[in-house]
């Protein structure tokens, strides 16, 4: 069965637990490693022969075009993972409307392609930001992967559907496409998408629960990681024992976890994946009229 494999190109600063500990104003003057990080990711993926689903972040896309350029020259599929990775439930719409528009054109700048696929920073569309889904639609997205049926201290909604499917909103549909999860009985649904969850825990959790999704749910499993999750070199950020500990853990030993997952099973990307959406099926059959011009438009304070 094929699975997909998805990578959420952020610099290491981007992430959630360095933003606690560090502004915007410090991207700056911190050291850029986002090109041999994603570099090493190319080559993992070229030695595989293997397709991904690349989440671009629209901060990156400004400042590296040529490395956007270089993943969609690769044959990978090009999606969106905002602009400047702020929680959703952070922002008001009219804030993420305004993040997610200047993610677009900077990913449409960088290397021509419009993405269709988003997903949010730290899979921060939760109960209390599903109207987030609506400006998606109007901004002409037809798959997300944002949602995640679990708990946790930062994002999920538990007891959500763990598989495929389609959310309405009141402007339209779009695709879900949760991280992969296991439901170990009624209710007890375990993680095993990838990213911190590969990285901390032994490799086996990991291909065990995949190959639990393709056989007892016959399904693929949505896996996911950073590119700077392969980078054991990463400085030092400054912020608390937990926050080093979810960051730096197991960085050492994760690009061969993840060459062992390319080796052990069969993996592309979201839309080849996932071939049979719905949503971008009806969009085709009944094309909507300017998407992108709507979501610039309409509703939520704009």
């Amino acid at each position: 069965m094929i699975n997909a494999i998805t990578v959420d190109v952020e610099e290491y600063f981007h992430a959630t637990e360095a933003q606690n500990a560090l502004g915007q104003t410090d991207w700056a003057s911190l050291p850029s490693r986002i090109q041999q990080q994603v570099h090493t990711t190319l080559d993992l993926f070229q030695r595989r022969n293997v397709k991904a689903t690349f989440f671009i972040l629209g901060w990156v896309a400004e400042r590296f075009p040529t490395l956007v350029r270089e993943i969609a020259g690769a044959g990978h599929e090009i999606a969106c993972h905002s602009y400047a990775h702020r929680l959703v439930y952070e922002l008001s719409p009219a804030e993420f409307r305004a993040d997610t528009l200047r993610a677009i054109t900077a990913i449409q700048d960088a290397c021509g392609i419009s993405p269709a696929i988003y997903r949010a920073p730290s899979y921060s569309i939760t109960q209390k930001s599903l109207w987030a889904l609506e400006i998606l639609v109007e901004c002409g997205f037809s798959y997300d992967s944002s949602i995640v049926p679990i708990s946790h201290d930062r994002y999920g909604i538990p007891g959500s559907s763990r598989l495929p499917h389609v959310l309405n909103t009141p402007s339209g549909q779009i695709f879900e496409i949760p991280a992969a999860t296991v439901e170990l009985s009624k209710g007890r649904v375990l993680p095993i998408g990838g990213g911190g969850y590969l990285r901390l825990l032994p490799y086996r959790y990991c291909a065990a629960g995949i190959r639990r999704v393709n056989e007892r749910d016959r399904a693929p499993a949505c896996i996911y990681f950073h590119p700077w999750e392969l980078d054991p070199d990463l400085s030092l950020l400054p912020m608390g024992w937990i926050g080093r500990w979810r960051t730096y853990t197991g960085l050492s030993g994760m690009q061969r976890k993840i060459e062992r997952l390319l080796e052990e099973f069969e993996f592309s990307t979201m839309s080849v994946t996932y071939p049979n959406n719905p949503v971008q099926t009806a969009r085709e059959l009944t094309p909507a009229v300017s998407g992108r011009a709507a979501c610039s438009k309409n509703g939520y304070g704009d």
